[in-house]
Parts: C-alpha cells; structure tokens; sequence
C-alpha cells in the first residue's frame, strides 16, 4: 500500500507557473504508473496527466497539452507536475494517483488504486 500526499498548489495570477508535487511513502513510486487528475467545483475529477512507472511513456489531456509537465523522481518517491502559463479555468483540486497496473488505461481514474487528498490551485484572472 502506498500513501500519496500533494502539494505545491495555491492562489495565482493568470500567467503564472507553478510545480505540484506528489510525495508516496508506505511503497516506493517505481511500482506505480502516476496520474494526475483535477475537479473543478460542480464539475466531475478530470484526467490532466499520467506518467508511466519509468518515466518513459507520458500522456496528456488535449485541453493541457504544452502547458503541462508530469515527470517523477523514483529515487526521491516524488512525482510532479509542472504548469505554465496558467489560465482561470484551470482552478481546481489536483490529485495525484497510483495504478499498480502497467500503462493499463491511464485516462481512467476508476484504475487508480491510491489517491491523494488533492491541493487547491485557485487562478485569479
């Protein structure tokens, strides 16, 4: 079982950047294809990213696509996810989650087997 906690979310400016992070303790990260998903108030939790167990296989969702990063550190148990150039519409709660499976279907959240409680990026135009 791994335990997944995140951070590095918070109140921006549009334009802004910022780097989540996603910290596993309990079992080490390389044994999990990460993926990071958010929802937005009202809205259902959306895929943004996924990466795989070594880093070499990434996915993106279309609305995110060259503005967004996932990357993972398996030495150090993290895995991040980078944003640029933020836009109000992404505000939302980014969850990271863990899938024990090998690339299964990343896109689906219901293959995730751990989450974290998620981190409040808020976008101030």
């Amino acid at each position: 079982q791994v335990q997944l906690v995140e951070s590095g979310g918070g109140l921006v400016q549009a334009g802004s950047s910022l780097r989540l992070s996603c910290a596993a303790s309990g079992r080490t990260l390389s044994t999990y294809t990460i993926g990071w998903f958010r929802q937005a108030p009202g809205k259902e939790r959306e895929f943004v990213a996924a990466i795989s167990k070594r880093g070499l296989r990434t996915s993106y969702a279309d609305s995110v696509k060259g503005r967004f990063t996932i990357s993972r550190d398996n030495a150090k148990n993290i895995a991040y996810l980078r944003i640029n150039s933020l836009k109000p519409e992404d505000t939302a709660v980014y969850y990271c989650g863990a899938d024990g499976a090998d690339w299964g279907n990343p896109l689906d959240l219901w293959g995730y087997d751990y989450w974290g409680q998620g981190t409040q990026v808020t976008v101030s135009s």
